[in-house]
């Protein structure tokens, strides 16, 4: 016996309905992730934007202090410094071979690394015979890098690498500092406007202003307790990285892992930022982690977390606000090398 032939009309329709709801509930999702981390209109803070998806494939995992497997620079910069390896016998076919060979000579865990600066050519028309140098470099100041030249007139690609006790700037505050150890060779913008922070010597307007603990929904090593809900409370603390009286130019996304905790990542394009109480598995990867707290100083952020709030809704969500913001300094932190926690202490 044969098949009853469908009615095309209504297979039309039935397609047409289904699409409907596919395409209803990936905006309901997408409105969630994103209402998570931005307050409304009638906020007293600045607005922050939509946060920007990235390709599945491109978050690159941050297992260890220097940033995983990322190998990224700036480019149209040049940056100085003694030369360890001379580009003129040391070619490469992409910058990340470039930065993979400075990378293989900061490994140690007995001294200084003996690279802690690439630079590479990699623009055929505009190299010219310079095409795949690749020059290692060293730098007297790895949180103050030379530049030699920067603009879009320039050839080059550069990139830092932070070896073991290096990188690592602090955030301090009232309750204490939170170390930061910065990842270079996956966020090389936003590293580079922490570096730009740093320089300045203060950070007037920068602050916490958002503080969610943890609750019954995380544990003590931020993993998320079966058959409880993701929030609220969210589990971060959250702020704002913009001097008073300077211009922000908004940081371009970049590589987006799954948020740990301990991850210091961009909301958007910054300069708000957050610091996770908790791995968030459920916020895919839509966020630029630039840094990671030391784990011995979680405990400062988790005792921001506890500070008195004021219960508000940002686009539907339900979040609390610190009733007195927290301001914060960036500061140099000097460190031995070997044990990346070890000897530390601010200027």
């Amino acid at each position: 016996m044969g098949r009853k032939q469908n009615d095309p009309e209504a297979t039309h329709y039935f397609s047409f309905v289904l699409l409907l709801v596919v395409l209803v509930s990936c905006a309901l999702v997408y409105t969630f992730v994103s209402a998570v981390l931005k307050p409304n209109d009638a906020s007293s803070f600045s607005e922050l934007e939509s946060l920007t998806l990235v390709e599945e494939g491109s978050g690159v995992g941050m297992e260890g202090e220097s940033g995983g497997g990322c190998c990224r620079g700036t480019e149209n910069l040049e940056l100085w410094g003694a030369a360890v390896k001379w580009g003129s016998e040391f070619k490469f076919s992409s910058s990340e071979e470039c930065c993979k060979a400075c990378k293989s000579m900061c490994t140690g865990t007995d001294g200084p690394c003996l690279c802690d600066s690439w630079v590479f050519c990699g623009n055929k028309e505009a190299c010219g015979s310079k095409f795949g140098e690749c020059w290692l470099k060293k730098q007297k100041d790895t949180l103050a890098p030379q530049r030699q030249e920067v603009g879009e007139t320039v050839m080059w690609t550069s990139g830092l690498i932070f070896g073991k006790g290096e990188g690592i700037v602090g955030l301090e505050t009232e309750y204490g500092t939170l170390h930061i150890k910065l990842f270079p060779e996956c966020a090389p913008h936003s590293v580079a406007y922490i570096l730009e922070l740093l320089a300045l010597r203060h950070c007037a307007g920068c602050q916490f202003y958002r503080a969610e603990s943890r609750g019954q929904s995380w544990d003590s090593e931020g993993n998320h307790i079966k058959n409880t809900p993701f929030g609220p409370p969210f589990a971060l603390v959250q702020g704002t990285l913009e001097a008073q009286g300077g211009t922000f130019n908004k940081i371009p996304t970049e590589v987006c892992p799954t948020i740990r905790r301990g991850s210091v990542a961009w909301i958007g394009s910054g300069p708000e930022f957050f610091i996770s109480l908790a791995n968030h598995v459920e916020w895919k990867k839509d966020y630029t982690v630039f840094a990671s707290v030391l784990p011995e100083d979680m405990n400062i952020a988790e005792k921001i977390a506890q500070l008195p709030t004021t219960p508000e809704v940002w686009n539907s969500i339900n979040v609390t606000v610190l009733e007195k913001p927290v301001p914060l300094l960036l500061r140099r932190i000097k460190t031995s090398h070997g044990d990346l926690t070890a000897n530390m202490k601010s200027n």
